[in-house]
């Protein structure tokens, strides 16, 4: 006689707690599908931002001007640009309050930045962790909905009198199904992590190099307003 071995019917026959850890493994799988497509926009969005920026940082632009910008536009703006603003803060205000040693103001302008570079990253890398623990835990989560499903399929078989493959095959398939929901969750978590993970890395070199770069800009403008004390405005 033909059993109905569809997924649906396996899902409906399994046992109360191989369906809630089919249950749970599907709420994670569709929460960690919406981390991979808000992390893919937001990824995107940071290296447009950034791309801009950095247009208009080479185009020749005086830094009192990409300044004055950056502080318009704050809410709206790229990591790159919020670094650039912090640095650029930081360096007026030890201007104002008459500090000349270059050291000093160089200390405070790079020590500006690394504060805000670490910011930029705590955000950048939100969700990353919940889609690493997604790719390691829901596999050991299926197979706990798998272990349980055999054994309660066969502490079912054992008041049988005869066993055979179509008496134990549903049990079998059911508890299965746990494992496939599991893989099914983690495998697009870990690609989506290692994928990120490396976007992640080249958009913080990409930063850091920024930072050196304004840094040797920033420290020209240093040596050449302490050999001619009468300008303040930072050129190139």
């Amino acid at each position: 006689m033909s059993q109905d071995l569809s997924i649906l019917t396996l899902v409906m026959n399994a046992s109360i707690v191989v369906q809630a850890v089919m249950l749970l493994l599907v709420c994670v799988s569709v929460a960690s599908w919406a981390a991979i497509f808000r992390k893919l926009f937001a990824l995107k969005r940071v290296h447009a931002l950034n791309e801009e920026f950095e247009r208009d940082f080479w185009s020749g632009n005086s830094l009192n001007d990409l300044y004055a910008s950056a502080a318009q536009n704050a809410k709206s703006a790229g990591p790159m640009e919020r670094i650039f603003a912090s640095g650029m803060r930081e360096y007026q205000k030890l201007r104002e309050r008459r500090i000349i040693d270059p050291g000093t103001l160089m200390d405070g302008a790079r020590r500006a930045m690394r504060a805000s570079f670490q910011r930029e990253m705590d955000v950048v890398e939100s969700n990353l962790s919940f889609l690493a623990s997604v790719g390691s835990v829901s596999p050991y989560v299926g197979l706990f909905g798998t272990v349980w499903g055999i054994m309660h399929a066969f502490t079912g078989l054992a008041s049988m009198a005869q066993v055979t493959l179509s008496t134990v095959a549903p049990g079998i398939a059911e508890a299965l199904v746990a494992t496939a929901i599991g893989l099914f969750s983690a495998i697009p978590a870990v690609v989506a992590y290692n994928r990120f993970a490396r976007d992640i890395d080249r958009t913080a070199i990409r930063l850091e190099t920024f930072i050196e770069e304004f840094s040797n800009i920033l420290q020209r403008n240093v040596s050449a307003q302490a050999s001619q004390p009468g300008q303040s405005t930072p050129g190139r």
